[in-house]
């Protein structure tokens, strides 16, 4: 223990969500069969946005991307708990644990910055049309997105470098399916109650600040419709803005949670993980296809393409 940086553990033990064999069986179809889902339809979403040439506008744009950050955000857990409850070697190097946590962070922060964006895009396009496609130009879009990504990279980084020289010599069983830093900084053989004060408060103090912003944000637009009293506008903009409000809070919900919430309880985190990495993930695609005219009339056209060239083949 003179060594700060050395660790005798050499992997970490995933509890899992349940430890009854049943259980696990149901678990396995029910993970298997949504992450298949998942994969396609975010795929789709993506494929689509990229090849149809009706869907060039920012939105769809960044839309592709949330679509792609949700489709790695779940990849980075969902296929190692499927191979776990098949297996039933629930086992993840210390060095996998780490990677896992700090991608997660980097998708997790990007994300948030990414749906800052969207909110910022439709405040353009209710309340500026006229300056819309000249505000939010390819430029811009290209910013805000890598911006996503740097500020996503920094936050994991600055996260890990409170955690690095932590030394851990067991135990070593983290009672989820995935890595995390508020689980993974209590193993540490070291008093680490301000750390984790420290680590908590930094993930929850973003969650929320960029939660209620987002929130006020729609608000503010919906208001502004309101006063211009614009005919059918807030209607419409309600049920625009309805899509990226259930997604905000479907994405920052279990964030503010697990990070704010003071009386922390295993099961309802393992839920509100499942909720993160499974659910939300699935909605996102049906939240802006099925609800989008141009979306559903892309991807008949795309049928249609398809259809065609298997016929001349």
């Amino acid at each position: 223990m003179n060594k700060p940086n050395y660790s005798s553990v050499s992997e970490f033990v995933l509890l899992g969500l349940s430890t009854s064999r049943p259980v696990q069986h149901f678990l396995l179809a029910f993970s298997t069969m949504f992450y298949v889902t998942i994969v396609l339809g975010n795929f789709l979403v993506v494929f689509v946005v990229t090849f149809d040439p009706h869907l060039r506008s920012p939105m769809y744009f960044l839309l592709a991307n949330l679509s792609f950050i949700d489709l790695c955000f779940s990849t980075l857990t969902v296929p190692k708990m499927i191979h776990d409850l098949y297996s039933g070697h629930k086992t993840i190097s210390f060095q996998g644990c780490v990677i896992q946590i700090f991608a997660l962070h980097v998708l997790g922060g990007s994300e948030m910055v990414l749906l800052v964006a969207m909110a910022l895009d439709r405040y353009v396009a209710i309340c500026k049309p006229l300056h819309y496609l000249t505000i939010m130009s390819p430029q811009m879009c290209i910013s805000l997105l890598s911006g996503a990504w740097s500020i996503g990279f920094i936050h994991s980084v600055a996260q890990l470098a409170f955690v690095g020289h932590l030394p851990f010599c067991g135990p070593n069983e983290i009672d989820s399916f995935y890595c995390d830093l508020p689980w993974f900084i209590k193993l540490a053989c070291t008093d680490t109650y301000r750390m984790e004060f420290v680590v908590i408060a930094i993930s929850g103090l973003i969650s929320m600040s960029t939660f209620f912003s987002l929130l006020i944000s729609y608000i503010f637009i919906l208001v502004t419709v309101w006063k211009r009293s614009i005919r059918g506008g807030l209607s419409k903009a309600f049920s625009t803005l309805s899509a990226h409000i259930t997604v905000v809070i479907l994405f920052f919900g279990p964030c503010i949670f697990v990070y704010v919430w003071p009386f922390p309880t295993v099961s309802v985190d393992k839920f509100l993980a499942i909720l993160d990495f499974m659910i939300t993930p699935i909605l996102n695609p049906v939240i802006y296809t099925l609800r989008n005219k141009d979306m559903k009339m892309a991807m008949k056209r795309l049928r249609s393409q398809l259809l065609s060239l298997r016929m001349i083949s």
